[in-house]
């Protein structure tokens, strides 16, 4: 786009990929100019407290439910009506926000499909723009296509699922626009360009514009949340309290302010959702300086023991108290091909996951793989019979500070450590690539599996963990273990696969985050000027 066309203030120094100049038109610029000048003061504050609350983590503090926020935890009030389209939720399948996923997952027979800018996408110029494309054509009733490749026809079926967009969280940037000189939130960006370019269209067919807003760590950054909507909303004509949100309670420090958090976007709420991979990390990077909250291997760390189970419990009965959705955690299975005894394990985990899920009362599920639908559908068409489960109120549990720190037993392995190193490397590597929805292992990874692995490496190198054997995890274990699997790797992936991609980036990425002196917030930021 050449900048005369831009508002005043706007520079687009994106390539011109697919869609660009009928998505980046000047009144959407305008528009997103509009958002950024009037909150990204307050979303730059609100981060510069996040960096100010871990120091305070670090000095050995640790989170607690706010004092001053007492009354509204004890209040007696409710969140908006909910809109009719998202009164039924119990399995939703994610995935990124291109063309064939998009409607592979609309068709899948899910209730819901969450399109993600976010952590199943890797923040790419062409990623971040023909999405907004592919969105805009689902709305306008032109999203079906033929594959240039397989000649493979995609079309959409007569009731797709319900569509939920999730924006960036607040940290990370879109640095290929501008405004007034400083790159606009990844947020804004996606946001605003959705709801400018659809929510006149997906009003009128009768359906909600509704988000997922991820990785927040406070009640103020959901009081942003709520202004952005409340003002775009009254930009584009559209009734205060259109947009919905569900909130991804996936940070620590969130989950001590959820009845704040539900309370500031109560005219826009839907539910929260247990974000648990990210929780995880979230665990270990605020805590990871303290020693009493070193952490055992990634496996030992399931959703049914320790600070997983409780904070799952607590959402649920802070959620319906209010009137609001519980939403349950990811299932990253995927189909085990070509071994039906492996596959059936497989199922059989997520089947007990889910079961654990509708028996504790949530409404609903995540899937990664449409495959799952089925296995996760049967599970709360048993269990939940009616279309949520708002009336199970979970007025027997007690959630205290103690619970929602308890760290889970288990041990610390060097088969732990090596799988943490070929996890976060593949991701990273592909995350370069251009690729944000990874299968690895028979598990489709998003970016939070890639932080747990580093933010793990990290604690135990940080404390020096012993490990099941007795051996302390040093740099130079580390470094040995990486080396030994990057060569391992290369043999199983066969040289011209492995030597064609960004192995060496990715390797060298990961071994510093994982040995840096301090603990660096995401992994995202640093490779972002990878692929920026």
């Amino acid at each position: 786009m050449s900048n005369h066309e831009a508002p005043a203030g706007v520079v687009v120094t994106g390539a011109a990929v697919t869609g660009r100049d009928e998505i980046l038109t000047p009144a959407a610029l305008g528009f997103l100019a509009d958002l950024h000048r009037r909150f990204d003061a307050t979303r730059r504050r609100l981060l510069a407290l996040r960096a100010e609350r871990q120091k305070s983590f670090d000095a050995g503090q640790t989170p607690d439910f706010l004092p001053e926020t007492r009354h509204i935890r004890e209040g007696d009030w409710k969140v908006a009506p909910i809109p009719r389209d998202l009164l039924d939720r119990r399995v939703e399948i994610t995935g990124p926000v291109d063309r064939k996923m998009i409607i592979n997952a609309l068709n899948c027979g899910a209730k819901m499909f969450m399109a993600d800018f976010e952590d199943a996408s890797s923040p790419t110029w062409a990623n971040m723009v023909e999405g907004q494309v592919n969105l805009r054509d689902r709305w306008q009733g032109r999203i079906d296509f033929t594959d240039s490749t397989s000649g493979k026809a995609y079309k959409l079926t007569d009731k797709p699922a319900t569509l939920i967009v999730r924006p960036r969280g607040w940290h990370l940037l879109e640095e290929h626009v501008t405004v007034d000189g400083a790159p606009i939130s990844g947020s804004l960006f996606d946001f605003g360009l959705y709801v400018f370019h659809n929510a006149k269209d997906i009003i009128a067919q009768g359906a909600t514009p509704a988000f997922y807003l991820p990785k927040m760590e406070s009640h103020m950054e959901a009081r942003l949340w709520n202004d952005v909507f409340t003002h775009a909303e009254e930009v584009l004509g559209v009734t205060k309290g259109t947009f919905k949100a569900t909130v991804l309670i996936e940070t620590l420090p969130a989950a001590f302010e959820m009845d704040e958090i539900i309370y500031e976007l109560r005219d826009h709420m839907a539910g929260l959702n247990c974000g648990r991979w990210d929780y995880i990390f979230s665990f270990i990077k605020r805590l990871g300086k303290n020693p009493h909250f070193l952490t055992p291997d990634r496996s030992a760390m399931v959703m049914g023991k320790a600070f997983l189970s409780a904070y799952s419990l607590l959402l649920i009965k802070t959620c319906h108290r209010r009137g609001a959705f519980a939403m349950g955690g990811m299932a990253a299975q995927i189909p085990v091909k070509n071994n039906p005894a492996a596959n059936e394990a497989a199922f059989a985990k997520v089947r007990a996951d889910k079961e654990r899920e509708a028996g504790n009362g949530h409404d609903g599920t995540w899937v990664a793989h449409p495959d799952l639908v089925p296995v996760a559908m049967e599970v709360f068409d048993r269990l939940m019979p009616g279309p949520n489960q708002l009336d199970k109120l979970r007025e027997d549990v007690t959630i205290t500070r103690d619970n929602m720190l308890e760290v889970h037993e288990g041990v610390r392995t060097e088969a732990g450590l090596r799988e943490n190193i070929r996890v976060g490397v593949q991701y990273i590597e592909a995350w370069l690539r251009g690729r944000g929805a990874v299968p690895l292992y028979n598990l489709m990874e998003d970016a939070a599996t890639a932080e747990i692995s580093r933010a793990q490496i990290w604690q135990w190198l940080f404390h020096g963990a012993k490990l099941d054997d007795g051996r302390a995890v040093t740099p130079e274990l580390f470094k040995a273990a990486l080396d030994d699997e990057m060569a391992a790797l290369r043999k199983t992936l066969g040289p011209e696969v492995y030597d064609k991609g960004r192995f060496p980036e990715a390797i060298k990425l990961f071994a510093d985050m994982s040995l840096a002196k301090d603990f660096e917030e995401f992994l995202t930021l640093p490779a972002y000027k990878l692929i920026a």
